[in-house]
């Protein structure tokens, strides 16, 4: 069956969007939409920028495929609906708390998914992060939609070490542990980022059937885009980008800078990314504080965060947050930088020790000042390196190798 979509007028479009919270775009003219293999395909979001961020290759390819791709994500963002429907995506806003346990808001995000879902009717679902998988998931199998497919970008902050073993904590983690369950039941394929969640989903027999997840080497990056930058050599420069949490390791690149800085006096130390609403936030006040100090230059946020990647000489990320694999390492992967991050599941996997960077022990404020400082010693190192992580990028992370990954398990042509 084909579905026409109406074009409209400028004015009418504007209507539309102050009236629902479905946005309709006309299909791009140079698309070929062959009837036999149409399908509705939902992608279902926790953050509208992630949409563009993260998936927009993948999503131009089942658009140019002929499929009629609906993305579903909580937050109105004009630029990403615009970009969306350029390439022929449709944009649902659905409520959705992106952090945060509070069962009348999940209960709204189940209710809506499921409203949209029968009225949309899409073949087949790919939701990716934790809720937009538990509620898209389960909303999906109740009204007896098949093509589920899931992108486990990370199974969540609940599962690290960091997520605690207190009483809430472990009764929380049952319950997520109930809710993935419920959503993967019969699902299609289920990719995962790395060995860590892939355990995981076995160890809590998340799937059925012995089934397994597929690895796929995180949500990949754009080489032409992405650029290989040669590096200054003046410096050193180090840059971390990274939500403002303490789990993404902000304090220990703090203190690992006093270090250096002992040391080697000239270093600057950079932090790019947004404040967060996550429980283990950094506060305006402590990052005021550290540039007050003058140790940190703090970047703010931005949408582009290549010319910062170009300016600088080394990345650091010294996370010890449950990563899936980290999206700006990609990035600084294919821009040519050598990498320092921890020896955890994802951020190493973007690391050939002694190859392309460093990797220190979560927590090791010593080892992450030493590593730096290697670095800082040494400018033909952060050259070398860098060379090498761009080929990492070009032979692993290609984002069209991955979106062919996907394709495969998703049970599309490509």
């Amino acid at each position: 069956m084909s579905i026409r979509r109406p074009t409209l007028s400028s004015a009418e479009h504007a209507a539309r969007m102050q009236t629902e919270d479905v946005v309709c775009f006309t299909a791009r003219p140079d698309v070929a939409y062959p009837p036999a293999r149409r399908r509705v395909i939902a992608i279902v979001a926790s953050l509208t920028a992630s949409l563009i961020i993260f998936r927009l290759e993948l999503l131009k390819r089942l658009a140019g495929a002929g499929h009629d791709v609906i993305a579903f994500a909580p937050e109105h963002d004009p630029q990403v609906e615009q970009a969306l429907a350029e390439i022929g995506v449709r944009f649902v806003r659905i409520p959705m708390a992106r952090t945060g346990l509070n069962p009348i808001e999940d209960i709204r995000t189940f209710w809506s998914l499921r409203q949209h879902f029968k009225r949309l009717k899409p073949d087949m679902i790919l939701p990716y992060t934790m809720k937009p998988i538990i509620y898209a998931g389960i909303a999906a199998r109740t009204l007896g939609i098949e093509e589920r497919c899931f992108l486990v970008t990370g199974l969540g902050h609940v599962f690290s070490e960091a997520g605690g073993r207190s009483f809430k904590a472990l009764a929380i983690r049952h319950m997520c542990v109930r809710l993935y369950r419920s959503a993967f039941k019969r699902a299609r394929v289920v990719f995962v980022y790395n060995d860590a969640d892939a355990e995981d989903i076995r160890r809590y027999r998340m799937l059925q059937d012995a089934a397994s997840p597929t690895m796929v080497h995180g949500s990949g990056v754009d080489l032409e885009h992405f650029a290989f930058a040669q590096a200054t050599r003046e410096g050193p420069v180090f840059l971390m980008i990274a939500r403002l949490l303490r789990d993404k390791g902000v304090v220990e690149y703090i203190q690992a800078a006093r270090i250096v800085r002992r040391t080697f006096p000239d270093a600057r130390f950079q932090l790019l990314g947004h404040f967060d609403s996550n429980p283990t936030a950094i506060s305006r006040e402590e990052i005021n504080d550290w540039v007050s100090e003058g140790i940190l230059d703090y970047l703010g946020t931005t949408k582009d965060v290549r010319p910062y990647l170009a300016a600088c000489n080394v990345f650091v990320l010294p996370s010890y947050y449950r990563e899936g694999i980290p999206r700006s390492i990609l990035e600084a992967l294919a821009v040519g930088r050598p990498i320092i991050t921890t020896d955890l599941p994802g951020c190493r996997d973007t690391v050939e020790p002694g190859v392309n960077g460093i990797t220190v022990k979560p927590l090791d404020v010593i080892a992450l000042a030493d590593a730096m400082a290697s670095f800082a010693r040494d400018p033909d190192l952060a050259e070398n390196m860098g060379r090498r992580s761009r080929e990492l990028a070009e032979n692993k992370f290609d984002v069209h190798m991955i979106n062919r990954v996907l394709l495969a398990g998703m049970g599309l042509p490509d």
